[in-house]
């Protein structure tokens, strides 16, 4: 599923691809956002939001598209009508005179007048999105700390959209690595030191992923193994997906298991009780 970082950089292509210029033609593949075609035809996208995983069209006309890819939902962007070969069913297609920015396999898809946004039931529910809010990490420690948030343990947490908008199970694990935080406690357990490491690490690795294309490991190591020839999936992060590897920083073999039926990774010497 992609995360936070995939789908802003996912909302800055459309973005850059039909603002600007007149919408001359919608498809949607849904019969009861048929209507919705002839009322966002003409109009203009004055941007692309995002909450989390879920992307906003924001059209000139009082109209949004919302959007949430799911597991398989995939953005293509292509010179205008040029449509792709792949077997992925085309779900929203929206076309200007040089490009078209077409949604595969996403069935989650609605459309709002810019007031019914901000009452969507994911909208409404979703926690701060650290790449198109203002987030500090005084803020986030002190969320950390609240009565709904503080009992459960980091590993659920983490994954629930209404604590934080955006992380999935890449960052869950990469996260509690950076904060050297153990999988198994929860934030009542945690020092304070623990937590504020734990806020700095969400907000430097979520941009660090979207500024890197899913990098979260230290930048200039990332690098020097790419150089030596060291594959993309083998240099990306600290502990997600290295499963029996040595951990970068100690070497201990990184430890795999399953939280909440999910994939989650660490370091049993760096991230100790």
């Amino acid at each position: 599923m992609p995360e936070g970082p995939e789908i802003r950089r996912a909302a800055d292509q459309v973005e850059k691809a039909l603002m600007d210029r007149e919408v001359i033609d919608v498809f949607f593949a849904f019969e009861q956002l048929k209507p919705y075609e002839e009322i966002l035809r003409g109009a203009g996208i004055r941007r692309v939001d995002t909450k989390g995983k879920a992307m906003l069209i924001r059209f000139n006309n009082g109209y949004t598209i919302y959007s949430h890819n799911q597991l398989y939902g995939k953005w293509m962007i292509r010179n205008a009508y040029n449509y792709p070969k792949t077997n992925r069913q085309l779900r929203l297609a929206i076309h200007n005179e040089k490009k078209s920015a077409l949604l595969y396999s996403a069935s989650d898809i609605e459309v709002l007048r810019d007031e019914e946004v901000p009452a969507h039931p994911f909208i409404a529910k979703v926690g701060p999105d650290i790449l198109s809010e203002t987030v500090t990490p005084d803020e986030l420690a002190a969320r950390f700390e609240e009565k709904r948030f503080r009992n459960r343990r980091w590993t659920s947490l983490l994954l629930d959209q209404a604590f934080i908008a955006g992380i999935g199970n890449y960052l869950r694990s990469e996260i509690l690595f950076a904060a050297g935080i153990s999988p198994e406690t929860r934030p009542v357990d945690s020092t304070e030191e623990q937590k504020r490491k734990a806020a700095e690490a969400t907000i430097d690795l979520m941009w660090q992923s979207y500024r890197h294309k899913g990098i979260t490991n230290d930048l200039d190591l990332a690098e020097r193994l790419k150089k030596e020839g060291v594959k993309r999936k083998d240099y990306r992060h600290w502990v997600f997906n290295r499963e029996g590897r040595p951990c970068r920083i100690d070497g201990t073999p990184i430890v795999k298991f399953r939280a909440g039926s999910r994939r989650c990774y660490y370091c049993p010497t760096c991230q100790k009780e």
